[in-house]
């Protein structure tokens, strides 16, 4: 790896600390999301320290991000119902000050999923996380990827995200082979990680619900997601180094969530 000046804005003692604090708090994160992900984003939350809550039904949704640690808000298959779900439990998280992610899933050339998104754009999430093309896309400067997938680049959405960030209040987050994580003003970048999350399904997906878990602890928000993706992309190292593809890397990543200590994602994360 290429030596690159340490980030200023992220210390490694913050990210010690923001592991630490999740693990010792076991946070209840509500979760509407994909139904392809549903399994593999409460397994990476149970891996990391956090307790996952499914809770997606109209008339429940609100009610229960009221009293949840954090919030995810996943577009990757929103039906009708899990829309009203949405609507619900953004309202009550806001009403609650329970802090929320965004995942756009696909936004930009489908038009129900994209208005949805500019709608709960407008409710203030917390953080925004996606691939470079939504981040474009939910920005108005491209019309999306293909399908899930971004065919852009991190570099190509870096000033879409500080003005995507400017405008809504959110901190935003740009996966990518280096993430970008952004308030509009301060950006970090976050090195590490391994292509085979890209090879299994709910690899981006369970992210924005592990972000969630590190926004449940308080303090700033930039914080708390640049530790989000330091460690999933440490769980992702460790389990690379001994995965023969993407089968065996699934589980290992699991378990390798579960093994990185604070003290580990301290001394080893990569940021910029």
């Amino acid at each position: 790896m290429e030596s690159m000046a340490p980030s200023k804005l992220v210390t490694p003692g913050e990210l010690a600390d923001a592991l630490g604090a999740l693990r010792s708090s076991t946070p209840l994160v509500q979760c509407l999301t994909n139904t392809v992900v549903t399994n593999f984003t409460a397994n990476v939350l149970l891996a990391s320290g956090g307790s996952p809550a499914m809770v997606d039904v109209p008339g429940e949704a609100g009610d229960f991000a009221a009293v949840a640690a954090a919030l995810l808000v996943n577009l990757g298959t929103p039906n009708s119902e899990q829309a009203a779900a949405m609507r619900e439990a953004v309202a009550g998280a806001s009403a609650a000050s329970t802090p929320w992610v965004l995942d756009p899933v696909a936004v930009g050339s489908l038009r129900v999923r994209t208005a949805l998104a500019r709608e709960l754009v407008a409710a203030r999430p917390t953080v925004i996380r996606g691939n470079a093309s939504e981040i474009l896309a939910l920005a108005g400067q491209a019309v999306g990827g293909r399908g899930v997938e971004s065919t852009d680049s991190v570099a190509a959405a870096t000033d879409a995200a500080g003005t995507l960030a400017r405008e809504s209040g959110a901190v935003v987050a740009v996966s990518g082979e280096a993430d970008l994580v952004t308030d509009g003003v301060r950006t970090v970048f976050v090195h590490g990680g391994s292509a085979l999350l890209t090879r299994i399904t709910g690899g981006g997906c369970a992210l924005g619900a592990l972000c969630a878990a590190f926004l449940s602890t308080g303090g700033d928000p930039l914080v708390a997601t640049v530790a989000a993706h330091a460690f999933y992309s440490a769980a992702a190292e460790r389990a690379a180094a001994t995965a023969a593809g993407p089968g065996t890397f699934a589980p290992l990543f699991l378990d390798a969530l579960a093994a990185v200590s604070p003290a580990e994602l301290g001394a080893t994360a990569v940021l910029s």
